[in-house]
């Protein structure tokens, strides 16, 4: 089984959405089905389409969430750190721009930090940014060409 590791914060999140998903959202969900079959023939019931589609969105994101959760593996953020990392707030500057851009550099895309942008150490950008430190450059071969990028700034989420 795949390991999830996850900070504290999104494992307490996704707990969280598992249950709301579970409870309150799949009872909506039912009650706009039988509605839906209330409006006559489903063959031809766009509403009830519509509403049996959201569902199977919904319990596929409950069998994610489940997986998840089970694999998980809580781990917490450094304190400090001279290298980018998973928990690491990575501040960069593209060459040929004048704005810095953050990320969080995660493990997985649940991971969330208010105002800062995501990218899992599985991506492109990710990958070349892992074991960096502040002052190095690196080229980053992404689907839509080279960049490089370099590391102006790093702190712990």
């Amino acid at each position: 089984m795949d390991e999830s590791h996850l900070s504290q914060q999104a494992y307490d999140r996704l707990r969280e959405e598992l249950e709301q998903r579970s409870t309150t959202r799949r009872k909506e969900i039912s009650g706009w089905i039988e509605r839906a079959r209330e409006h006559g023939d489903i063959r031809e019931n766009a509403d009830y389409d519509a509403a049996r589609d959201e569902q199977a969105m919904m319990e596929a994101r409950i069998r994610h969430l489940q997986h998840m959760i089970k694999s998980a593996v809580v781990q917490t953020s450094p304190a400090t750190t001279d290298v980018a990392g998973p928990g690491i707030i990575v501040s960069i500057l593209e060459d040929g721009e004048t704005d810095l851009e953050e990320y969080l550099l995660a493990s997985t895309a649940e991971e969330k930090v208010a105002g800062v942008r995501t990218i899992t150490l599985s991506s492109p950008l990710g990958s070349a940014l892992l074991g960096k430190k502040v002052g190095e450059s690196v080229e980053v071969a992404a689907p839509g060409g080279k960049f490089s990028v370099e590391v102006k700034a790093l702190r712990p989420r």
